[in-house]
């Protein structure tokens, strides 16, 4: 890559031009990668990388609403504009990471685990009403205070 300069505080670079990615002001295939252990900041945009999909999180939130959901099965919004799923891109719901990036980022696998982490946080058990252990079942991941995306499918993990 090229060194283009230096910034005193990369913590408060990342956040600003992930908002523009997601934003679309700059291309959702372009991968913003922080290295903490290297103090440096890289952003790459080489072709032939393969980026993956994954839903945006914002304050333990998933962005995606049902509205978008139902934009997409009639392939319009309310006022009457097509709605296609690179229209999830360009309006900061879904985003595309490579596995440089996807280093970075803390994931969560479905959904139901952001709510278990948001149930946490408010000092509610999550699992207190889970009944008997379930040796077939699905292992509950383990709760982060802070998730940044969430997978589409857990499947979705090993790539398309």
């Amino acid at each position: 890559g090229v060194w283009m300069g230096v910034h005193p505080n990369l913590a408060n670079l990342v956040k600003p031009i992930r908002k523009l990615r997601r934003k679309d002001d700059i291309s959702p295939e372009v991968s913003v990668v922080r290295d903490i252990r290297e103090r440096n900041f890289r952003l790459y945009t080489d072709a032939g990388r393969v980026c993956r999909p994954l839903f945006i999180v914002e304050n333990q939130q998933l962005v995606l609403q049902k509205k978008h959901i139902k934009w997409l099965l009639n392939g319009q919004n309310d006022e009457g504009s097509e709605f296609k799923w690179e229209h999830l891109v360009k309006n900061g719901i879904v985003e595309l990471l490579d596995a440089e990036e996807e280093e970075t980022v803390m994931i969560s696998m479905t959904p139901e685990d952001l709510e278990n982490s948001r149930l946490q946080q408010q000092g509610i058990d999550p699992h207190e009403n889970d009944g008997e252990f379930d040796p077939a079942g699905r292992l509950k991941a383990g709760i982060s205070a802070h998730t940044d995306s969430c997978e589409i499918h857990p499947s979705m993990i090993l790539g398309s």
